[in-house]
């Protein structure tokens, strides 16, 4: 199974990146994870619906043919860490790829959103994207942990 992270924005902090390598690093091998960062549009004077087509297409690019796509989302579901790995689980035994997609600084254009297979949210705060990165390579970390009955995570 491949977890594709597609991220907007190319450019994250040292600390950030460190993080990122070290929970990718962890992951068996059947597991691969990668990330995909795809350029931000620059705003200069630009609207909305601009920005967003921009960024969409080079999101659309970006994802694999045949993958599973899931909306990181400020107004996606909410998952607990235990359904986090409920629903790698299911993803492992669907044989799909999964593509999970964090937005720019505006967000995912909001018709991406809506075909999107899923649309879940990582917490009610806001949250710089470098931090959205590192979390949501650790809750997957975490989540695989859990359904291979790995120490990593205590309840």
């Amino acid at each position: 199974m491949r977890l594709v992270i597609v991220a907007v924005g190319q450019r994250v902090p040292d600390w950030a990146q460190t993080a990122w390598d070290d929970y990718a690093k962890r992951f068996p091998f059947e597991i691969k994870v990668e990330l995909k960062a795809v350029k931000t549009e620059p705003r200069a004077s630009k609207s909305l619906e601009t920005i967003y087509a921009a960024e969409r297409a080079r999101i659309e690019a970006a994802i694999p043919k045949g993958c599973r796509i899931v909306a990181l989302d400020e107004r996606g579901t909410a998952l607990t860490t235990m359904a986090l790995a409920g629903k790698l689980k299911d993803w492992q035994l669907s044989g799909d790829d999964v593509a999970l997609v964090i937005g720019g600084p505006d967000g995912l254009d909001p018709a991406f959103r809506q075909t999107a297979h899923e649309r879940i949210r990582l917490s009610d705060l806001t949250l710089p994207h470098a931090m959205v990165r590192v979390l949501l390579v650790e809750q997957l970390y975490r989540a695989w942990s859990i359904n291979a009955n790995h120490p990593y995570h205590r309840e």
